[in-house]
């Protein structure tokens, strides 16, 4: 088995989850109870898109996950759906 340094090592599965929903429903503290193991109970509501990655090993193979957190307000409707297209699709 040859060695790899951790920069030359990619992962054998990305997944990119986006959580979307009504205002003030718990998108960003379900990610921040998955990524960090943290929960906020007075958070701030999210402006636009924020994301977490978070990597682990399910039956033998590295998967990661990019999870994105997307505002819930209707006026950041627009903002959150153009970053999400630009990221993914730009």
């Amino acid at each position: 088995m040859a060695f790899q340094s951790g920069e030359e090592h990619t992962q054998d599965d990305l997944f990119k989850i986006v959580l979307i929903g009504d205002s003030a429903v718990g998108k960003s503290n379900l990610l921040a109870r998955f990524a960090r193991d943290e929960f906020y109970p007075n958070s701030k509501s999210t402006i636009g898109v924020e994301f977490q990655t978070q990597k682990m090993e399910i039956n033998g193979k590295e998967v990661k996950a990019q999870i994105w957190d997307t505002a819930g307000q209707e006026r950041f409707r627009v903002v959150t759906s153009a970053q999400i297209w630009e990221v993914w699709w730009g």
